[in-house]
């Protein structure tokens, strides 16, 4: 079992609500019990559907929704750091089974981070802003 659960349903289901299973929801709730969390992503097409803007602006008072420009990872300091402790937590064997499991192994991946790490990230920022200035072209394609 490597974590995944595939989820077969006919096309005039996809968007059914008694064929989903709410996944940031408590994903959130169990990650960020501390209501702390912040909800990033990048504004990408699929994340901005009607039916992902509705179930956003239903649970606003929940959870901060943080919006990033579309389709911009190098614009957005989070993205190397998700790769990082996804990265660590896919080289644990076993893998997390539970969301407890991954929030643990989260914690352990962060915390196994070096003390400048963050700091590194930072410190391209200048680096990233002018490269995107100067291409004058908006945000890269991902």
């Amino acid at each position: 079992m490597d974590g995944h659960v595939l989820v077969w349903r006919q096309p005039h289901e996809s968007m059914d609500p008694t064929c989903q299973q709410g996944t940031v929801h408590p994903f959130m709730s169990t990650v960020h019990s501390d209501e702390f969390g912040q909800f990033q992503q990048d504004s990408a097409t699929p994340h901005t559907s009607r039916v992902a803007t509705k179930w956003f602006q239903e649970r606003s008072s929940e959870f901060r929704h943080f919006h990033c420009s579309p389709k911009s990872p190098n614009m957005n300091i989070i993205e190397p750091i998700w790769v990082a402790l996804q990265c660590s937590v896919q080289k644990r064997s076993p893998p997390p089974g539970t969301p407890v499991d991954l929030r643990t192994a989260l914690q352990d991946s962060w915390c196994e981070k070096p003390p400048g790490y963050l700091q590194t990230l930072v410190y391209t920022m200048p680096r990233r802003v002018a490269s995107l200035l100067c291409a004058r072209v908006g945000p890269k394609r991902h």
